[in-house]
């Protein structure tokens, strides 16, 4: 079959029903439709050709193609004049994201500002940290209670009420945007909450809406489904199934049991998401959160993570927004392995993507003093497909998963698994010397496998230190905070700074006292945003002084050198396991980073640097330049040097 054709073919079905409908718009605005229909017309045959092999054995395709074209086309006219001002840019420079002045920010609305309405007064202090990217945890309506932070989303298209509406949401982003900080939000689309009015139709016997979910009368379909499939949240319940007495049948449930997995093998719910999305887009959202990206596609006989057609779902959605919001990008949360990661980036697909390897790495290195593993798999994985760029961190709203390569591992003759255990060990604060004060998240007391909670200062060292050791301590672990954060920044890619970790708040044990978050130990790294502590930024030999103060340094030699725009590191070979080295080069500068991840101090010979002849080292930090020998490095010292002529 030559899917053009027929992609063309259809498109002429069922245009004229969307050209009768949308007449007196068209009528009264020919540009703007003209823009539309141009990008419709240049898309919609790959976007045919993606969604055929998936829906063309649906007997109705035709109808659910009708619809997806009306959702565009109805929400292309709603787009506000200056959303479509910024697509054409974008559509001029689709790397807009790739910038050195780029410089990123994630919280949760209320534990930072409160609502909506006071957020807009903290936009200056992230003007004063040069956040340039801002994004804001699930902020839509969720059930009362448990709800994974506002992951389980019971409607898509109202805030929640003690943050405001969604008419401030849009007003937030405006202002935003006329500020410089573009904002992202989640699309949460592989499930919803059982409070969505799809579930509770569901729930009623609607049959329409029973089929945007797995649901099933009995075990038969669901053990066979299980045989392959691994528990995610196995504290909450076995399996990916949950028995709901009330209706007194099984709905998939990967995660939470609140959370049903939608149906995407029902075009109805491809359709559905994709308005939910648009409609996000015309808040003015410039990036979207993909979350759970590997588990969107359920297939018997597979685990149903990352499977094939989770990708052609996501490169659809991608050319929805082509068409109809051509300013929004995606990032990719595929907190999988490092194989898989990458085959969810690309400018089809996800622009953006979260790194978890490095995020993983950095922690790994601070827990062994070396970087062996850091630099190995950096070297193997850090590159990914032109026009799109990476989202490093050092931790954001949820756990810390080892989830390096045991492939790679084994290259440098360690044992993943036991070395995994040796981590959640360390960051628990179990293991003796250990400097850590994490907690565990999801232990499965069948394998002994955990993920790690815990603030970036508590897992670093601070807590331990002010608690309990000396100003030496305390030192150390501010240095470790920079360190981490100083890599996230010169690597290449947008740096996300979990907000609070600039001043070094720890971790808060109070979530324990609330019955909907106790058992779930995330929150003790999501405190409430002390502005108090803040106010000590500017005092001299302050804890939060030496942090702000110090990633403020660092943020400023980011934005003014170019270079730390692309994503082109080379990894150097140091004759020192305890030291990561790497340089970024461009046509007219190059830069070279060395990390000491070790409380010893180090030295690195010029040598292994391999300078070109005639050149020699200025540090970009203190302006001085190193003897001709050896680069002298302080215990945990991350130092930037710009290569010059002698």
């Amino acid at each position: 079959m030559d899917l053009r054709f027929e992609a063309n073919y259809t498109l002429q079905r069922v245009l004229p029903r969307i050209l009768k409908k949308y007449q007196k718009f068209i009528q009264r605005d020919q540009t703007t439709w003209q823009m539309f229909l141009n990008r419709l017309e240049n898309h919609f045959p790959r976007l045919f050709e993606i969604l055929y092999p998936i829906y063309g054995g649906v007997y109705d395709t035709i109808f659910h193609l009708e619809n997806l074209v009306d959702a565009m086309a109805e929400s292309w006219i709603n787009r506000p004049v200056e959303l479509r001002i910024l697509d054409q840019d974008r559509e001029n420079n689709p790397v807009w994201f790739q910038s050195e002045k780029m410089m990123g920010a994630v919280c949760y609305v209320d534990l930072f500002a409160g609502d909506l309405s006071r957020f807009k007064e903290k936009i200056p202090y992230l003007k004063e940290l040069g956040i340039t990217y801002l994004h804001l945890m699930p902020l839509f309506s969720c059930p009362e209670g448990e709800n994974d932070g506002g992951y389980a989303i019971s409607s898509y298209r109202e805030v929640r009420s003690d943050l405001g509406s969604t008419s401030q949401l849009k007003e937030l982003a405006s202002e935003l945007q006329e500020n410089g900080v573009s904002l992202v939000l989640d699309f949460v689309f592989n499930h919803t909450s059982n409070e969505h009015e799809w579930a509770v139709k569901a729930k009623q016997g609607d049959e329409v809406f029973e089929k945007y979910y797995w649901i099933f009368p009995d075990r038969k379909i669901p053990d066979q489904y299980e045989t392959h499939l691994r528990e995610i949240f196995p504290d909450e319940h076995p399996g990916a199934f949950t028995y709901f007495k009330d209706i007194q049948k099984w709905v998939w449930t990967t995660f939470h049991s609140y959370q049903w997995d939608l149906n995407y093998q029902n075009p109805a719910v491809f359709v559905s998401m994709a308005r939910e999305m648009l409609a996000l887009a015309n808040l003015g959202v410039d990036a979207l959160r993909l979350d759970a990206v590997a588990f969107i596609w359920k297939q018997m006989g597979t685990n149903c993570e990352n499977l094939p057609e989770a990708h052609l779902i996501i490169q659809a959605f991608n050319l929805v927004a082509r068409i109809a919001a051509p300013g929004l990008i995606f990032k990719s949360e595929a907190i999988v392995h490092p194989d898989d990661v990458v085959k969810y980036i690309s400018p089809t697909e996800c622009q953006i993507s979260y790194n978890p390897l490095l995020m993983a790495l950095l922690w790994e290195s601070l827990a062994t003093r070396q970087v062996r593993l850091l630099k190995h798999s950096m070297k193997k994985r850090l590159t990914i497909p032109d026009g799109c760029s990476w989202v490093n961190y050092v931790r954001c709203h949820d756990d810390i998963g080892w989830t390096f390569s045991d492939d790679d591992a084994a290259d440098l003759w360690m044992n993943g698994y036991d070395h995994r255990q040796f981590l959640n060990e360390f960051y628990r604060g179990r293991f003796p010397g250990s400097f850590a004060r994490g907690m565990p998240f999801q232990e499965n007391p069948k394998t002994g496998d955990c993920r790690i909670s815990g603030t970036c200062a508590s897992l670093a060292g601070l807590e331990k230190a002010i608690t309990q050791e000396t100003s030496m301590e305390i030192e150390l672990a501010i240095k470790r905070i920079l360190l981490i954060h100083g890599v996230i920044l010169t690597m290449g890619g947008i740096p996300l700074l979990y907000l609070g970790d600039e001043i070094g708040l720890l971790n808060d044990y109070t979530y324990r006292d609330d019955p909907g978050k106790k058992d779930d130990s995330r929150w003790v790294h999501r405190p409430k945003f002390n502005w108090q502590k803040t106010e000590k930024r500017q005092i001299a030999g302050t804890v939060e002084q030496k942090i702000f103060g110090g990633l403020l340094d660092l943020i400023r030699i980011r934005k003014e050198n170019p270079v730390f725009a692309n994503l082109n590191t080379e990894m150097l070979d140091l004759n020192n396991e305890h030291v990561l080295g790497y340089k970024k080069p461009d046509r007219t500068d190059t830069i070279y980073i060395l990390a000491n991840f070790s409380e010893r101090p180090q030295k690195i010979p010029l040598t292994d640097l391999a300078l070109p002849t005639g050149t020699a080292l200025s540090n970009l930090q203190i302006g001085d330049f190193p003897n001709k020998k050896e680069i002298p490095l302080k215990p945990y010292e991350f130092a930037i040097y710009r290569e010059v002529k002698e």
